[in-house]
């Protein structure tokens, strides 16, 4: 049943409240402005990479754009749902007529409008250094860099301290949205000047527009990320749910390797040597044959996961407990330990629950003459629509059962 005219205003009013609780957080203020400088800041320094700098400084403003989107969507929603809880300030809410599920996608809805308001602007430092970056024979635009710093960052928080001393008005709210808007006028004033050459190439320093759908797909990723936060901030605090969202991303990042990893080996009947293809590197042939593991290294494993598992439980609490033991795995791996922890059928599962952020990372994609089809995003918007609706219905569920004091 779809929420009348008084339940999408009340829907509107948590909205609009968590938005504003989140972008008043002075953590919020410092993300926004160190990693717009930080974005920027990459395009001025050298890196000697034999014609792949430009490349590097695209490839770095995503990874700081999606690194910024991870701890702004668990410091955001922590303060948004844990404080509230905790602070006792949920019960108060909910004991007018507003249901558990309109409070909870409401407070998503504010958490989410505040991250895109923080992608956008990591978004316009992004398209900035993508015009300043040079190549090896080429110089910094320092011209541009001072615009951005001075004129943009520096100028907001000018703003925002003389309003806030000569009209009582909030200050980190008065500087984001001055950050926001200065930093988009510097923007567009560097644009209209002329640009300079990338170096040896002497190609004029344009702006790579595809960063745009680039940046949209980080969007969806930290989204995601948002309300895998939302979720753990019904339960847990802030370091748990910090814990959690992390090891998620780097499970997600890592799902590829881990789960589609094949749990049989291939061996040469010629040379009787494990390979990983046919043919055999060593003597030539075609010929092998597939073979499964057994389950002696599996009951190996799981005495030994079980060992340690004990361990963890003398001297540290549950969620350090589960952490600790479920980050085992993927280190285990990453040591090469030839000892498979999940079959196929297990692994294609994980596969399909685990959140796979190479759909939201076309770096790659900016090497060249590449463009992102817009089908592509529609496919991905898609995804997050998927994940974004399961996630929130089991943070609805954790949610139903919290007993609020």
């Amino acid at each position: 049943m779809f929420p009348g005219p008084f339940g999408l205003r009340q829907l509107g009013t948590i909205a609009y409240n968590a938005f504003m609780e989140v972008a008043q957080q002075p953590i919020y203020l410092l993300l926004m402005a160190c990693s717009g400088f930080f974005c920027v800041f990459l395009s001025v320094v050298p890196y000697f990479g034999f014609g792949d700098d430009i490349q590097m400084v695209k490839t770095s403003t995503l990874a700081v754009t999606l690194v910024t989107g991870l701890f702004g969507a668990v410091l955001c929603a922590s303060s948004s749902v844990a404080r509230e809880i905790r602070s006792g300030t949920a019960l108060a809410v909910l004991s007018k007529p507003v249901g558990r599920a309109r409070f909870i996608l409401g407070k998503y809805l504010g958490v989410s409008g505040a991250l895109t308001l923080l992608v956008y602007a990591n978004l316009v430092a992004c398209l900035l250094a993508s015009r300043m970056a040079y190549d090896a024979y080429g110089s910094a635009d320092t011209f541009s860099f001072g615009v951005y710093c001075l004129g943009g960052l520096l100028a907001a928080f000018m703003a925002g301290g003389f309003l806030n001393y000569f009209l009582q008005v909030r200050f980190v709210i008065t500087t984001v949205i001055a950050a926001v808007l200065l930093t988009t006028a510097m923007f567009a004033i560097i644009l209209a000047s002329e640009p300079e050459t990338t170096g040896a190439g002497a190609d004029p320093r344009l702006v790579d527009w595809r960063l745009i759908p680039a940046t949209g797909l980080i969007l969806f990723a930290v989204l995601i990320l948002t309300a895998l936060a939302l979720a753990c901030s019904t339960r847990l605090e802030l370091l748990p749910t910090l814990a959690i969202c992390s090891g998620v991303l780097f499970l997600g990042l890592m799902s590829d390797w881990l789960f589609l990893k094949s749990v049989q080996t291939i061996t040469c009947l010629e040379c009787a040597e494990t390979i990983e293809q046919t043919p055999c590197p060593s003597c030539g042939s075609e010929e092998s044959t597939t073979t499964s593991i057994g389950v002696l290294p599996l009951l190996f494993y799981l005495c030994i996961f079980s060992a340690i598992a004990v361990a963890w439980s003398t001297n540290f609490a549950l969620w350090i407990k589960i952490l600790l033991t479920l980050l085992l795995p993927p280190i285990g791996f990453l040591l090469e330990l030839n000892v498979p922890l999940l079959d196929n059928g297990l692994a294609s599962f994980l596969y399909t629950v685990t959140p796979n952020w190479q759909n939201f990372w076309l770096a790659d994609v900016l090497e060249g003459d590449g463009t992102i089809p817009t089908r592509y995003i529609g496919q991905a918007f898609g995804y997050l629509v998927g994940y974004v609706g399961a996630t929130l219905s089991v943070a609805l569920w954790l949610f139903e059962d919290r007993e609020l004091t």
